[in-house]
């Protein structure tokens, strides 16, 4: 029943005139990081996002959960809210307490942070995919797959005796299995009809260029700032006609206190290779109208504005003497003539 529920909202959701909605796989993940600095003290980080914005927050001391958006709640009923921060709370803590417990059979050293991310996807076709990950100090670790614990590859021995130890709690896989399975796309479809102005909405990028500290004689690093732009997605590169300048390299995409995100792309090149290049910025709010910023434009636009500056400070500096020498010693003689 929950899966005819989905497909009837998703095909609701994505359908009508919205062609650059939701066409892709939308997600609800609750992310997890615990610091265990020692036997007795461990500090807790806890967020939930829908797709790309926060919606929810958790302190393990209060044992509520903060609701970000106006529409945070999505459709569940204050009963279902409350048995959910109740497993929430069970969850966390247990989880927390079985690592403090088993942190020499697992090998971890003091201090040492666990990841944990745990939620749903929903697809276009009309179906969901739950997923429950651990990671240790930033590695995988392991995740919950057909309702057993897998370990991954990059984790060694320790991912293989942390799925063998987890694979006994058969009870606490079978929640896990049932949140992501159901409860979480219930959720997820209730976020997506409540906040569906705030989740569609598209905010146009600005760009700009500017030069980075000179990486060596000769040459110049030329930057691509790219700004305020929503949803995250977003397609900068430095180009030479219609090929990708070699050597270009991306920043990691930073959000923006206003919930918007930026971008910095940069490249490497010697003075002379400089002209020709242009920054091309793609983004779902530009539709097909890429912003394409030009490096010899900008630099020209920059030396006529220097250049009117100069002259502006010049003319200022002589109205300026000529005012001193006018209170000083009177007009000069051939003013009088």
């Amino acid at each position: 029943m929950a899966f005819l529920v989905l497909g009837f909202l998703v095909a609701l959701f994505l359908g009508g005139d919205n062609t650059d909605g939701f066409e892709r796989p939308i997600s609800f993940q609750a992310i997890v990081i615990d610091s265990f600095y020692n036997h007795s003290l461990v500090q807790s980080l806890c967020s939930a996002w829908m797709d790309e914005l926060e919606t929810h927050r958790w302190e393990k001391n209060s044992r509520t959960i903060e609701f970000l958006q106006p529409w945070s709640r999505g459709n569940f009923s204050n009963k279902e809210l409350e048995d959910l921060e109740r497993l929430v709370h069970f969850s966390f803590v247990t989880s927390t307490e079985e690592i403090k417990k088993n942190v020499n059979i697992l090998h971890f050293e003091y201090p040492f942070e666990v990841q944990v991310t745990i939620g749903c996807e929903l697809q276009p076709e009309e179906t969901s995919v739950g997923f429950h990950r651990v990671a240790y100090q930033g590695t995988d670790l392991l995740s919950l797959e057909n309702n057993s614990w897998m370990p991954s590859p990059q984790g060694g021995s320790r991912a293989q005796i942390a799925s063998r130890l987890l694979n006994l709690y058969e009870s606490f896989m079978e929640a896990v299995h049932k949140f992501i399975s159901d409860t979480c796309p219930r959720f997820a479809l209730g976020l997506l009809e409540a906040g569906k102005e705030d989740l569609q909405r598209q905010l146009k990028p600005e760009a700009w260029l500017s030069s980075g500290p000179s990486p060596g004689p000769g040459h110049l690093l030329l930057v691509c700032r790219v700004s305020g732009f929503y949803p995250k997605p977003v397609l900068v590169t430095w180009m030479r006609g219609n090929q990708e300048q070699p050597g270009t390299e991306r920043s990691d995409v930073l959000p923006n206190a206003d919930g918007t995100w930026y971008v910095r792309v940069t490249v490497e090149v010697t003075a002379g290779e400089a002209a020709g290049l242009s920054c091309r910025v793609q983004h779902s709010s530009l539709g097909d109208q890429d912003i394409i910023l030009h490096w010899e434009r900008q630099n020209s636009t920059g030396f006529i504005v220097l250049a009117v500056i100069l002259v502006l400070a010049l003319l200022a500096g002589l109205v300026f003497w000529l005012r001193k020498l006018w209170i000083h010693h009177g007009p000069p003689h051939n003013l009088l003539l």
